[in-house]
This record gives structure tokens, sequence and C-alpha cells, in this order.
């Protein structure tokens, strides 16, 4: 387990002065994006139903906020409700390589932890910054195969937000080894629940950051965890991958700082599907076509696209219509926009979209899946209705860190996110940006909401 050490050591020996100054730029747009994210959800199905258990089975008020709903309760609840909240519009990052969305996982449970624990803002930076560094080795670590049947942010988040948990309460090497055992046989959460448009994706992410906070402060009063949960005998690799790298979690520790090739999502939709629709859009501008010119679209894709993407063929629910890719391609064509109020108003609805889905078909490109995952390619060939063949490519998607979004960009996002749900106005939105970028001077973080 020298790998499982290496990578303990550096979390314990991780100080906010070693943090490069764009790594906590960063982290800041992480945090402003995963904050639109969750208030994005208020009032949305299915995140009234983890609000109520909260009150059931929560305090009536407590030391950390649930952002949707604006109450206090306990720091497991606050990271329950807010890390299910910031997964539900699928607006949230995505770190490519290993499949991870950490955002939704770390901050909620750091957040929650920070506010109980009376920390400031450059402690939540260091936290993130843990949690990310950890969570994306560990999910690189476990491999494409892992991601076939588990969903990484579930299994692997588990890990992330304990880990940066276990750097706000002051973790040592020893102390990291435990929490990693006691976060990692929590682990789960199966790709099933797509088949049935079912709500599990949100019970996976919520249950993910409550479960790490759990891990990491019940370590902080003594429980031991298994030892070598990641590389042992009978460990995550063991039951869950057939591809597991061990030296994935130890590599380029303190030198390469994974954070930063986080993307984040400019489509509403999965990740699977923001390189095709990038290139669709680009070709039928470049082209000048319209959606009724066009009469067939083959997207040549990786295979985890297929796996997930896959198994949706004709969308019964808005969320559901996120993770089929004729739908996504439909709205680009159509409207020429896959955002929030394409999907809740138009995807289901318009039978223009659900013409144009039922033209789209996915092919396995060798090309694009050896790429993946480090690289998401996007590669589209249509056809007209007059038999004329089309093709193009894109190999960084809207967002990716070689294409990213500027801080322009995301306090824009962020503005449509609250204006989404209605969760605040244009003007307390506006000073919403102004805290988180001035995160790192923050004594409290009370007023985060």
């Amino acid at each position: 387990m020298q790998n499982t050490h290496a990578l303990a050591d550096f979390l314990a020996g991780l100080h906010y002065a070693q943090i490069p100054g764009h790594v906590l730029d960063r982290t800041e747009d992480l945090f402003l994006d995963w904050l639109g994210s969750a208030l994005a959800s208020q009032g949305a199905h299915p995140i009234p139903l983890f609000e109520r258990y909260a009150e059931r089975m929560g305090p009536a008020q407590g030391s950390a906020r649930i952002l949707t709903s604006g109450r206090t309760s306990s720091p497991y609840f606050a990271a329950l409700v807010n890390g299910a909240a910031s997964h539900l519009v699928e607006q949230d990052d995505l770190h490519n390589s290993s499949v991870l969305h950490p955002a939704t996982v770390v901050f909620s449970a750091v957040l929650a932890a920070a506010q109980d624990l009376g920390k400031s803002g450059q402690d939540l930076l260091l936290a993130a910054v843990a949690g990310y560094e950890a969570g994306i080795r560990i999910g690189e670590f476990l491999g494409r195969s892992h991601y076939r049947i588990f969903h990484t942010t579930a299994t692997v988040g588990t890990l992330a937000a304990a880990v940066g948990v276990g750097k706000l309460l002051g973790f040592d090497k020893a102390q990291f080894i435990n929490l990693l055992g006691s976060a990692g046989t929590q682990a789960a959460g199966l790709w099933e629940f797509l088949r049935d448009a079912a709500d599990s994706k949100q019970l996976h992410t919520a249950k993910a950051a409550a479960d790490g906070l759990l891990a990491a402060y019940l370590t902080a009063d003594g429980l031991t965890g298994a030892r070598n949960i990641l590389e042992g005998e009978q460990g995550m690799a063991a039951g869950m991958s057939s591809d597991a790298d061990p030296s994935r979690l130890s590599d380029g520790l303190g030198t390469r700082w994974a954070l930063v090739e986080t993307s984040f999502k400019f489509h509403a939709s999965c990740r699977h599907t923001h390189p095709a629709a990038d290139a669709l859009l680009h070709l039928m501008q470049r082209e000048n076509l319209s959606h009724e010119q066009i009469a067939k679209v083959v997207t040549r894709v990786h295979q985890g696209a297929i796996d997930v993407l896959g198994r949706v063929n004709v969308p019964t629910t808005v969320h559901q219509a996120k993770f089929s890719m004729g739908t996504v391609l439909g709205l680009i064509a159509v409207h020429g926009s896959a955002q929030l109020l394409e999907f809740r108003d138009l995807a289901l609805s318009d039978p223009r979209v659900a013409a144009l889905r039922d033209k789209v078909q996915m092919q396995l490109d060798a090309e694009v899946d050896a790429a993946y995952p480090a690289r998401w390619l996007g590669r589209v060939e249509v056809t007209d209705v007059q038999g004329r063949h089309y093709s193009a490519a894109i190999d960084e998607p809207k967002g990716d860190p070689g294409n990213t979004l500027s801080r322009p960009e995301l306090e824009a996002k962020f503005q449509r996110l609250l204006a989404y749900s209605g969760a605040r106005s244009e003007a307390q939105g506006q000073q919403l940006i102004e805290r988180v970028w001035q995160l790192r001077d923050a004594t409290t973080l009370t007023d985060l909401y």
C-alpha cells in the first residue's frame, strides 16, 4: 500500500501556503459554479424530499446551512441536502480522466463542516483542494471498468468528501489512512437507475457528501477503518475494478494540481453529450444547415458514452432527457442551445426535437475511445436530405481546461442558474459572486447562502 501511504502523507502535510495562486483562483471558480448549481435546484423534485427528511431526522436548527431552504441543521444533514441539490440540474463540474464530479461531494461536505467548526475561507479552500486532489487520483486509480457499473461520483465521492473534512479537522497521516478505510467501506452507487428514470443520482451525491463527513467526524473521535481499503485484497479495487492502477494514487503529488484540470459544464446535460453537441453546433454553423435539412446524425463516441447514454432511448423525464444523446442533439439542432430552459420547456414537448432525436445514432470510434477518459473528443457525421455528407471534430469541448469558462462567463452562468429557480435576485446573486471572489479573505462562512 505504498501509494496509499504516499497519498496520505501528502494530504497530512498539505498547507495553504503551498497551494499556487492559480489553483486557489480555480478553486474559487469551482466553488461559485457549485453554489449556483445547488441554488438552481431550489424547489425542484426531488430536493424537497431531502429537505423534509432533514427536518424529520435532523435538529430543528444547527450550525450548517441548507442552501435550498435557507434552514440550518447539523453538518451531516446540510451536506446531505446540498449534495443532492448541487447535482440535479447537471451543471456541476467534471474531471475528465477520473470521470468524477468533485464539487457536488467535496464542497457540500467541507462547507457544512467548515460552518460547524467555525473555519475561515482559507481553511475551506485548503480542504477543497485536498478533497479534489485525493478524489481525482482515486477515480483514476479505479479506472474505466469501475465507471461502467459504478457511479464514480457516488463511490469515489465518499472518499473525496471525507478527505476534505479530514483536512478541516487537521488529520495526520494515520488518521487519513483510517479515514479512507471508513469512507471506502461505505462507497456505493450503481448506474442501473438510468433505465428507470429514477431519482438515485441525487441520493448518490447526497450520501457521498454526508457519509464522507460522517467518516471524518468519527475518525476524529477514534474510529478505525480498514488500513488498505484501496489496494487491499478485499478492498475497493478488488471488488469494483478490473483495471486498477495503484500508481495513479500518488501521481504527481505536490507538482500536478489535478484540480485545475477540472472542466465546467456549458450544456445542462450529461457531460458525455457535450463533445458531440459542440461538434454538431460547429458543423451546422459552418455549413449553414438547418435542422430540417438533416436526415441522419452519427456521433462517434467512446465506450463510456455508450454505457451511460445507451440506456436511454425515449426519455420520460427532463432529467432522463439529459442522458439522451438524441435529445441533446435535437435541442442543439433545433434551438441552438441545450441549457436549462430548453430542457425544461422543450426537451419532452417539441416534436421537432423528438424527430431529430430519432435520427441520431452513436457508434464506437477507436480513436475517440483510445483518447478517453483523458480527452473527450467530439466527432459527428451528418447526412442531409439530399444525400450530402458532412463531418466535424471538436477536441476540447467548451468548459474543458483548454477551452474554459472565464470569470465573466462563470458569473453569467451563475446568474442564469439563480434565475432558473428564482432562488435569488440578480442583485443578491452579485453579492454572492463578490463574496466568493473574496473567499480567501473571509473569516467566517455563515453568509454564503
